[in-house]
Formats: structure tokens, sequence, C-alpha cells
């Protein structure tokens, strides 16, 4: 399936099909010079199955995980553009997750004043959400993605024969974004989770998804309005995932999508969490937090959406449809002490 995500001049196609990886050369403006910025946790076949496709690839493998998104490894992405004498009329290519998304994204958005970009994202996560949308970020002082710009790709190929190499934890972490953008604007999608099969209805899940992201994205797409809605669960969330970061790398922090998970709880009503606290349990993704509540509340101090002591903040009270509501910080702990 093709979605075309109208966006005037910056307009792109996003490809949903199985096996778009191979048919990358039918798909992509690959002859020319391609940058395929990828990591150590994808698996290699994916970058040469691209770097196949290109008349000059150039691979560049970096380390996993959220320490990639930092000011040195986005210098050494552009010094290898650089090195490598890539031009305006070449362009950079992601393969992997949310973080090579943002990470290349952002450098191909800062080379030359902008070249092209094409994202292949590996990760449910990435799939159903970020690789769409055109933020790209890196992380600066323990701030989560306050560097960046919003830079649109060229083209997306979501292929989720990929998936397959996920093990079941990021695979389930990612769905997490799912349910968030089903409990603010697609009903039926949410019912889906509760009582359908994931595996079976996995393409709905991510083209459903993807339709909803992408009409958020085409009526507001830099967020100073409507698009805030797909926060849903992050405000909260990115203070959890702050703090858990330094662990994630040993194997005992949490993830994203969990993070997300966790942050929709105490905003949605309780008729709602009712009902989300059964599909959190089947999806695998936590339901409590035994964290440092006020640590998590000191990150959030420095949420993006914050003007002076107002947040805005998404809460559901109803499957499907969402509120945006100005909260003072102090409202905000209030709602974090439901993990208490």
């Amino acid at each position: 399936m093709n979605l075309h995500l109208n966006l005037g001049k910056n307009s792109y196609d996003i490809v949903v099909e199985r096996g778009s990886l191979k048919q990358a050369a039918s798909l992509l403006d690959l002859d020319r010079k391609v940058l395929i910025v990828t990591d150590d946790g994808v698996p290699a076949e994916y970058a040469r199955t691209l770097a196949a496709a290109c008349k000059t690839p150039v691979i560049l493998t970096l380390p996993a995980g959220e320490d990639s998104k930092s000011p040195e490894v986005f210098l050494s992405v552009l010094q290898k553009l650089l090195e490598e004498n890539f031009t305006r009329s070449d362009c950079v290519a992601a393969v992997g997750g949310g973080v090579m998304g943002d990470l290349a994204g952002f450098a191909a958005a800062s080379y030359m004043r902008g070249i092209d970009f094409y994202n292949i994202p590996t990760t449910t996560l990435a799939q159903i959400d970020s690789s769409i949308g055109g933020k790209t970020a890196i992380n600066l002082g323990g701030i989560k993605n306050i560097v960046g710009a919003f830079y649109q790709p060229k083209k997306v190929l979501i292929d989720p024969d990929v998936l397959q190499t996920l093990d079941s934890r990021q695979f389930s972490a990612g769905l997490a974004e799912a349910v968030k953008m089903a409990l603010t604007s697609d009903a039926e999608l949410f019912s889906l989770f509760e009582s359908g099969s994931i595996e079976e209805n996995l393409e709905t899940i991510i083209i459903k998804s993807l339709q909803i992201k992408k009409a958020v994205v085409e009526q507001d797409e830099k967020e100073t309005g409507l698009r805030k809605i797909l926060n849903f669960g992050h405000t909260i969330g990115h203070g959890i995932e702050s703090l858990e970061e330094r662990h994630t790398a040993n194997g005992d922090g949490l993830y994203h999508g969990e993070c997300v998970a966790l942050g929709m709880l105490p905003l949605c009503s309780d008729a709602v969490r009712a009902r989300l606290l059964p599909v959190l349990k089947k999806l695998g993704l936590p339901t409590e937090y035994k964290g440092d509540l006020e640590a998590v509340f000191a990150a959030m101090a420095h949420d993006k959406k914050a003007k002076g002591d107002i947040v805005t903040t998404v809460l559901v009270e109803e499957a499907g449809s969402f509120e945006l509501k100005a909260m003072t910080r102090s409202q905000l702990r209030d709602a974090l002490h439901y993990f208490a």
C-alpha cells in the first residue's frame, strides 16, 4: 500500500509492503552516492541489501542505543559525508529504528543546508510512528531531542518482514505508540488491540497508525496545535525515560515505548484506564513504576511543550477522543503520583 503524506512541496510517499526493502532499487532514487546510516543492533544484511541497490553506497555503522544521538556522533556523520565528498545531489538513508532515523535525518537536514533523506525503519516503533512526520533531532545535556529540525524525508519504505528479527520485548514496546494513537483517534483500532490477534493484524495496525499520524501531520506539520496529540503518554513517559536510559544499555532499564505506556496511565479516565491496563498486559508492557517519582518530575521540567509553569498535556476521557489541557506543574506532579 502507498500512503501519500500531503505537505505541498514537502510531500512524499510512504510505502507499506512486505519485501519492499528488496525492491529499493525501483522504489528510491539510488543512482547516486548514498550514505547508509545504520547501527550494530540492526541485522547487517538490511544495510547490505540497500547498498546492493545503490550506484555508490557508503555504509556507516554506529553503536546501537540512545547514546548515538549525541553531538559527537552527529558530527561524525557530517564528517563522513564530507570525507566521502557528498554533494547536494547525493542522499542519506537511515536503516534502523528511531535513533538512526532521528540522527541521519538531522544530518541530512544540516549537511550543505539539506540533502535528500530516505527512511527505512526496522523497528515496530519506527514503522508505526517515528519514521514519518519529519522530526529529526539529537540529545544534549541529558535532554532528549532538544536540538533538531523539522525535515521531511523524500520517501519512507516500511517492510513488515524486517520486524521478524526483533526480540519480543522490542516488538511490543513499539506497539505502545499504536495504542497511543488508537486511544486519541481511533476507537475501532483500540478495540482491535483488546480482542484481536496482534500478529494476524500487524499490517492493519501499522497502516491505521500511519493514517492517524499522516492526517495529524498534514494539518499541523510543525506542532503548533493538533500535532500535540501525538504526545499522549510522552509528557510523563519522557520523564521516566530520562531516568531509565542509563540502565537500558545494561538490559535493566525501560525502552521508549514502555515509558510511553506508563505515561498514558495517569492521564486517562478511570473507564479508559480499566480498558488500557489489560491491553498493556496483553502486549507485555509495564503497568507499574517503582522509580524515583521526584526525579521523574524534575526531568519533566525540561518538557519542550512547557511555557513557564504551564504544560500542554493530552488527556483521554473516552477511547478514540482526546483533550488538550493546559496543566500546571503542580497538577502534573499530582498526576505522577498515580504510581505512588
